[in-house]
Formats: structure tokens, C-alpha cells, sequence
């Protein structure tokens, strides 16, 4: 049962114990003079940088795929930002003498030779989890027809750990289709009895939220579980923990007011993070200028036209304003097709490459030094798709409560919105960004846009 947290304080002992011998080994190999003892006691602000990074990109959680490519670049620009963050406190904030000032050189060669140890020994390291996994299935309680919806968001999702769907009444324990023998809902209490006599090992079980209460023998039985260490979670539980994000069926007029939204409650956020969006976009103004000048040139070389894009968007409280990015496509009447499709024919050549690259977004900054925007939250959708959405998706409005964002958790989780149904599935993303703020979630945000940026996925 606690497989998935003791691989996470294995990979943290071996993160410390790397970087540990990893500085050691460059600053003797540098031949610098604090070579002759072993060096411990300057290296708590690396390994905390280090650990910090690799929070923010799941590197201690079991679940993550250790193996892609997305995971790997990640990672190494994790400990790229670990390696910045050190440099500035060890040259900036550190009083003259402090060791590691001796060479930025074993700094960065430290840093440069721990991106492939860490990943090493997680690529390592993940096959065996997944063995382990794969042994450890999850179990979902419901009825026939909440068991056939998670079926199919697992199958969405990506999800490759094994299900077990059981249901209450024996009576619908039957195969999810006619001839689908090998697949089927079972009863809870076969499942309960395997589970104790130790022929099924699980890792949780997921309860689908339901005005029926379970029969008294079967809640005994799920407390004692519960209480024995197995996790149990609600199926919107389930959703954040695992997904994060936000399922839809759990909406109505009064989920706004449970526990969380502490962006939408609290001044004090909004207010450190206007004074954050202030400094880092009028700094990100100054070093993205000549990027900006060499793009809008690009652009009217191009044809000619206009260099700025302008498109009103809605913002926070539903309060309309104009979208400024530098314009990527033709133009032409605004009565066409709502959505950028894949080769768009709209689009110019020179909006293929300052849209792949996100150059195109950099005017956007001028957007969130007014206040129009903010650096990360859900994405500033276009007037007109906003009087679509509000029409057809039950308390779309919920995402107006905060400024919109250049990036956020919905762009970096999921691609491209092209119809309705991408559309709901980026707002369960959205819903989850406003419930569960914080500056740590914006951090893990910043490194995922960095990665999408260098590797022009989306559109």
C-alpha cells in the first residue's frame, strides 16, 4: 500500500545523496581549496533548489511516467532553474565567504552532470514501480452506468493501470457488453473477499458519489478498509488527486462555496500576485522588446499588413477588453470559422513560426501590465466563443472569476480547444487551477510552458 510513497522518499534520499557526491567530486576534480575536507553544510540551498524543482514537475510521485520525453525535458529544465535560482543566492544573497562562491564553475558542472544521474536512476527506478503498479489495481464502486462513464475517461486519459468495477447489487454484475465475457462488473463483495484472502491487491478504492446510501454491511466494510490503510476516494476526489482536475458532473450553483477558492476569497493572493504580475511582465516587457520589434517586422514583411492583432476577450467578472498579439494570420472577414484548424489555410507563413515558437503571445504582456490579464490563469477566450459556451455548459461563468492568463494549467495539460468537447475538458483543468491556487501550482505552470515553448506543442 505504500509503494507510491516510498518511491518518492528513495528517489528524495537518492536526489540528496547525488548531489552530495556529485559537488565533491567536481570541486576536488576542480582542484579548488575547499577540496580538502568533505563539503556538506553549503550544499542545503542546492539540494533544497533541486528538490524544490523537481516537486513542481512530479519527480517524486510514482505515478508520473519517468520514462517520456515530455518527463525528460522537463526535468532538465527543472534543474536548469534549480542551477539560476542557485547562482543568484549563492553570488547575490550570500555573505562574502560562503564556500560554493569559490567557482561557478563547480556549480554549473555539478548541476550539468546531475540533469542525466537524476534521470538515470528515475528511468531506472520506473520500471520497477510499474511492475509494482500493474500488480496493484484500482477498484471503483458505483452503478452500471457511472462504471461505463469512468471506463471511458480512463480510456481518454491515458490510463493504463488496471480497474476493477464492481457494483453493489449482484444482479448487474454482468459483462459490460453481450460479448465481452472477459471484462465485466463485478459485485462488491466478491471483490471485498478477494481482497481479504489476498488473491487481489489494490492500490485505492473510488466511491462514485451517489444520494443512495450504501447497504450498512457494505459502508462497515469500507471503513474498515479505510481505517486498515487502503484510500478510499469520492470519484471528484478521485479526479484531483490523480487528474487534477475538476470532473463536470460535480458542478452546480453551490460547489462555488466549498472549501478552497482561496484566490477568489482571499486579498492577500490577489494582491501578491498583481504585484508579481507587475514586476515580471514590465521586466519581461524590457527583455522580450527587440524579440517583439523583430517578429512585428517579420509580419509586415510579410504582406504588408497589420502588424498587432486585436480581438476582445472576456476577463475577470465577465468584463470585456482588447486582446493585443501580433498577428499570425490573414487578413480576412471575421465571419469564418470560429476555431485555428490544423493547417489552417488563414494562418502565414510567418504566423507558422511565431505561432510554434509563442513569439506571437509576447504582446500580451502590455495585456497584463494594465491589468487586463495575469501572467497564469485560464486562457482569455474570444467574446463570441464565451456567449457559445455560457449557452451550452453549466456554470462556464465559474472561470470568470479570475483574471485570464498567457498560460495556465488547462494549456499546459491539455492541447488546443477546436470544439465544445475540448472546451469542457479544458474547463475541468481551469475549475481546478481557481479551486486550488497557489504560487507553488503557478511555479509547476512556468516550468510545463517553458518545456511546451522549446518543444512547439499546441497551437
Amino acid at each position: 500500500m505504500n509503494t507510491p510513497r516510498s518511491t518518492g522518499i528513495a528517489l528524495l534520499v537518492l536526489d540528496v545523496a547525488a548531489t552530495v557526491v556529485v559537488f565533491n567530486v567536481v570541486t576536488h576534480f576542480r582542484g579548488l581549496g575547499v577540496a580538502e575536507h568533505f563539503i556538506l553544510d553549503p550544499l542545503k540551498w542546492p539540494i533544497a533548489a533541486i528538490i524544490f524543482a523537481i516537486y513542481l514537475i512530479d519527480g517524486y510521485k510514482a505515478r508520473t511516467d519517468m520514462l517520456s520525453v515530455d518527463y525528460t525535458s522537463q526535468h532538465s529544465i527543472a534543474l536548469l532553474g534549480a542551477l539560476g535560482a542557485t547562482l543568484l543566492f549563492t553570488f547575490a544573497f550570500n555573505p562574502a565567504g560562503y564556500e560554493l562562491q569559490t567557482s561557478r564553475g563547480v556549480i554549473a558542472f555539478s548541476f550539468l552532470a546531475l540533469i542525466p544521474l537524476t534521470l538515470g536512476y528515475r528511468r531506472l527506478i520506473y520500471p520497477v514501480v510499474l511492475s509494482s503498479r500493474g500488480e496493484h489495481c484500482l477498484v471503483f464502486l458505483g452503478d452500471r452506468s457511472s462504471c461505463l462513464a469512468f471506463r471511458v475517461e480512463c480510456k481518454k486519459m491515458g490510463m493504463t493501470q488496471p480497474v476493477v468495477f464492481t457494483v453493489v447489487s449482484e444482479e448487474s454484475a454482468v459483462p459490460f457488453a453481450p460479448d465481452d465475457s472477459s471484462d465485466r462488473l463485478r459485485p462488491f463483495s466478491e471483490v471485498l473477499d478477494a481482497l481479504q484472502n489476498g488473491r487481489l491487491n489494490i492500490e485505492a478504492i473510488i466511491l462514485r458519489e451517489s444520494a443512495r446510501e450504501l447497504p450498512t454491511d457494505i459502508s462497515q466494510r469500507l471503513v474498515e478498509l479505510y481505517f486498515s490503510g487502503v484510500p478510499t476516494y469520492t470519484l471528484e476526489l478521485f479526479h484531483q488527486v490523480y487528474w487534477q482536475k475538476i470532473p463536470l458532473y460535480r458542478l452546480n450553483q453551490t460547489w462555488l462555496f466549498q472549501e478552497g477558492f482561496q484566490i477568489a476569497r482571499e486579498p492577500v493572493f490577489e494582491r501578491l500576485k498583481r504585484a508579481s504580475d507587475i514586476a515580471l511582465s514590465a521586466f519581461g516587457l524590457l527583455l522580450a522588446s527587440p524579440l517583439i520589434l523583430i517578429g512585428a517586422l517579420a509580419v509586415w514583411l510579410g504582406d504588408h499588413g497589420p502588424i498587432f492583432f486585436f480581438q476582445t476577450r472576456i476577463g475577470k467578472n465577465h468584463l470585456p477588453f482588447r486582446l493585443v498579439k501580433l498577428r499570425t494570420m490573414r487578413v480576412e472577414p471575421t465571419d469564418g470559422d470560429l476555431y485555428t484548424q490544423p493547417s489552417d489555410p488563414r494562418i502565414t507563413r510567418v504566423g507558422h513560426f511565431l505561432r510554434s515558437s509563442r513569439l506571437d503571445e509576447l504582446p500580451q504582456l502590455w495585456n497584463v501590465l494594465r491589468g487586463d490579464m495575469s501572467l497564469i490563469g485560464p486562457r482569455a477566450e474570444w467574446d463570441r466563443l464565451v456567449a457559445n459556451y455560457e449557452r451550452e455548459i453549466p456554470c462556464y461563468n465559474f472561470r470568470h472569476l479570475v483574471k485570464p492568463g498567457i498560460t495556465g494549467w488547462a494549456q499546459v495539460n491539455y492541447p488546443y480547444g477546436a470544439n465544445m468537447e475540448d472546451t469542457l475538458r479544458k474547463l475541468e483543468y481551469d475549475l481546478y487551477y481557481i479551486r486550488h491556487f497557489s504560487f507553488m501550482l503557478d511555479a509547476s505552470i512556468v516550468l510545463k510552458t517553458i518545456h511546451i515553448m522549446l518543444f512547439g506543442k499546441g497551437r
